[in-house]
């Protein structure tokens, strides 16, 4: 016993060594060596080095964690330039940028925006208007956010507001697809607060009722039919990459947030399965039989603030020895090579653990350098 006592403290001690709380700008910079060139554009090294919404957006949250004007600078600047025919203020981004597969060019492959890369960049460039003070953020943020509330937020009858995955593509007559992952409720409460005359609030009301609906078996679909006359359906596909943000989001709420129990409820099958299991299911099939076992490292990542939220801390350790596991000391990046999907899941799950920044009840950030 005392033997097992020791080896658990021991790994306890490396872990924090390594991905500590003081350590998390060094994990920042790393993934600014490998997936930022020097024009601030976020590179998916196992996708044909493409870039999309998601990675600048994303990139431009820990940016704003790390206190990194310099770097949200560029990914704003690029993002405009590239994505927004130079004005995110009058365009939503396109969501893909990347080499043609019919000649030597660069440039937009598809001109449809993602709803979840726009809400965050709206969310964030507000919430670092408000911590650097500076308006400009402010001004594309709320230019962005009303963009967002024009093309992407939808009325579905029977249902309610909600927001589209993007302005195209995504209603049949009266068929939706919807994915739960596109709205986290913090993000969703946080945009509420800060742009109160938008529709917000009447998007929050119907995020329970969506992921509860998504998660039939316990385990969140990545995507969801709503059908007017039939209601929710999870699309009969798999639960994987989409759907482990659903729990990443859920626990990095607030424990006073309106709904937080209603969500962590419905996630009993992937509760279950982690208190049995080490590592989280890479795939699970509509009926919630796993498909395949052996989920990703930065999935264990973003199930960290999961089971800290279930307060199971049997869970939460499996997950954190297994990070550490994978942890390169040559690239101070998980795994070799580093996938640019779990780094991002990564830089929010242990981020968030290692209390880098948090969302207050009413989804409002507040960030560790600015209690300094």
């Amino acid at each position: 016993m005392k033997l097992k006592l020791t080896f658990s403290l021991c790994l306890m001690l490396i872990f924090h060594a390594s991905t500590g709380a003081q350590e998390w700008p060094s994990f920042w910079k790393s993934y600014v060596a490998g997936f930022i060139d020097n024009q601030a554009r976020v590179i998916d090294h196992d996708a044909g080095d493409r870039t999309t919404s998601e990675g600048q957006a994303y990139g431009m949250f820990f940016a704003l964690v790390a206190n990194d004007r310099s770097h949200f600078d560029g990914l704003l600047r690029w993002t405009e330039q590239n994505l927004a025919d130079g004005d995110l203020s009058a365009n939503l981004p396109s969501w893909l940028w990347g080499h043609s597969a019919n000649g030597n060019q660069w440039g937009v492959l598809d001109k449809n925006s993602a709803s979840d890369a726009d809400i965050w960049m709206a969310y964030t460039l507000l919430s670092a208007g408000k911590a650097w003070n500076e308006p400009r953020y402010t001004k594309i943020g709320r230019a962005l956010a009303r963009h967002i509330a024009a093309e992407e937020v939808i009325q579905v009858p029977g249902l309610g507001t909600v927001v589209a995955p993007g302005p195209t593509g995504f209603q049949h007559g009266a068929s939706y697809r919807l994915n739960a992952s596109y709205v986290p409720l913090q993000v969703i409460l946080g945009l509420e607060q800060l742009m109160p005359d938008g529709p917000w609030g009447k998007v929050a009301a119907t995020i329970p009722l969506l992921v509860s609906d998504s998660a039939p078996h316990g385990f969140v679909s990545d995507w969801t039919e709503f059908k007017t006359g039939t209601g929710l359906q999870p699309v009969p596909t798999i639960a994987s990459y989409d759907a482990i943000r659903v729990y990443l989001w859920a626990g990095m709420l607030d424990n006073s947030t309106k709904n937080r129990d209603v969500l962590l409820k419905s996630f009993v099958g992937m509760e279950n399965y982690l208190r049995t299991n080490a590592i989280p299911p890479a795939k699970v099939r509509a009926d919630g039989t796993v498909e395949d076992p052996k989920g990703p490292v930065g999935f264990s990542a973003a199930l960290v603030p999961f089971a800290e939220a279930l307060r199971d801390q049997q869970i939460k350790n499996q997950q954190l020895s297994r990070v550490q596991s994978e942890v390169k000391t040559q690239t101070g990046l998980l795994g070799a090579p580093p996938r640019y999907y779990d780094q991002n899941l990564a830089l929010f799950g242990l981020g968030f653990s290692q209390k880098q920044f948090r969302f207050d009840a009413h989804g409002v950030l507040e960030l560790n350098w600015k209690s300094k």
